[in-house]
């Protein structure tokens, strides 16, 4: 098993975790909050146990999403877009715990934790699925069309599964305030696919009579 791999994965993987924690529990000035660690759980325990099947059955893909770095400029400001929204929704959802501003009832809570989890499934599945995923927009060296599983009812499943548990987490927060920061988040999506779609049409064999034959890009019937 490539020891540098190992490093760099296990590296981001705590980088995150302690990211993720310094945004949540500093503005909430307390340890003690259920719903912070309630997303920790659901957001880390299975990108741990993910990140340690892809390490040992895909370590090629694994690599790909590690060493990735936007190259279009347009593509770097829906990226950038999408940091500032992650940090403005952790820290009102920190504070909101700190406040009492706003409050989500606990079946919905958990039931986003579910919502999340599933968007969780479909995105590992949408990595079984698409050996040619990346984090970065880009056409790679052999790169084919995948038109079947979840590929043969939407273009971006990707995006579905990251919509569904983007959206879920400021509610597993229990912030209302958060959630309409998190709101940013389709037509973040939106843009950034409608770029990627420009691209892969261009550069992509059958990519075009592909989107003819698969109607929505996100949600089937309605997007």
């Amino acid at each position: 098993m490539d020891k540098q791999l190992i490093k760099q994965a296990f590296g981001k993987f705590f980088a995150g975790v302690l990211l993720v924690g310094l945004l949540l529990f500093l503005p909430a000035g307390t340890l003690r909050w259920q719903s912070g660690w309630l997303l920790c759980a659901v957001l880390f325990v299975p990108m741990f146990f993910g990140g340690l099947v892809m390490m040992k059955k895909a370590p090629d893909l694994l690599r790909k999403r590690l060493d990735a770095k936007e190259k279009l400029g347009a593509q770097k400001a829906v990226i950038g877009l999408s940091g500032l929204m992650f940090l403005a929704g952790f820290l009102l959802a920190g504070f909101d715990r700190r406040f009492g501003w706003t409050t989500v009832p606990g079946w919905l809570a958990l039931l986003s934790a579910a919502l999340f989890l599933l968007g969780y499934a479909l995105f590992a599945e949408v990595l079984r699925e698409n050996a040619w995923l990346s984090r970065t927009v880009e056409v790679q060296q052999g790169q084919q069309v995948v038109d079947t599983g979840m590929y043969g009812l939407v273009r971006h499943p990707m995006y579905t599964a990251t919509l569904l548990m983007f959206l879920s987490m400021p509610l597993i927060l229990g912030s209302w305030v958060s959630f309409v920061v998190f709101l940013a988040y389709p037509p973040i999506i939106v843009k950034r696919l409608k770029g990627e779609e420009i691209l892969l049409k261009e550069e992509l064999f059958g990519y075009e009579t592909y989107c003819e034959k698969v109607k929505y890009r996100l949600i089937p019937y309605i997007y």
